[in-house]
């Protein structure tokens, strides 16, 4: 069931991959997921590239060289974390979303609308049994140096993927209880 899927859902994070191929079939009905979602005026702003490969291991590479441009005191921890996510993952996409040129409708509008195509993506992947992060480091406002974005269009995010072995830990939410204010 649905409401099974979404309570299932976790962060599975490039460390916990095992190496193991996503098929492309399975890629593209995770992506075909996200086209699903949500849009208002119909503007369907989500925007994905998709990294495989050698291409998957030049965006770590990418990821890791430009952290060592831009920060004064780059940690080898983080310089190594951010080539080797990539490299760990099997692939890996660009999460983007492209602004309708017209201005229609509010960004916020736009930003949730991707969101939710990310969404479905995660839920997908937790019932097909691949592990999947969201990641959005400062250093995706410099993407447009390594993928080409179209005018309008922003990178807001990475979505790394692997399949996985050791099940993520179950996690306790506070009581919807708490979060709800019925007015009658």
């Amino acid at each position: 069931m649905v409401f099974d899927i979404i309570k299932q859902r976790r962060s599975v994070f490039p460390v916990q991959y095992n190496g193991k191929l996503i098929a492309k079939e399975a890629i593209h009905k995770i992506l075909e997921a996200a086209n699903w979602a949500p849009t208002h005026k119909k503007t369907e702003p989500w925007r994905f590239k998709v990294f495989l490969g050698e291409k998957k291991d030049a965006l770590g590479v990418f990821l890791s060289n430009k952290y060592q441009e831009v920060d004064p005191k780059p940690k080898q921890i983080k310089i190594k974390k951010l080539q080797d996510n990539p490299a760990r993952s099997a692939a890996v996409i660009a999460i983007c979303m492209q602004r309708d040129p017209k201005e229609s409708l509010p960004e916020w509008e736009e930003l949730a609308a991707t969101a939710m195509a990310v969404q479905n993506m995660w839920l997908c992947c937790t019932e097909m049994g691949i592990g999947c992060y969201w990641s959005s480091p400062g250093l995706i406002k410099y993407m447009g140096e390594f993928i080409d974005l179209a005018e309008g269009e922003k990178c807001l995010g990475l979505f790394y993927m692997g399949y996985y072995d050791e099940e993520p830990p179950s996690v306790e939410r506070i009581a919807v209880e708490e979060k709800v204010q019925w007015l009658e």
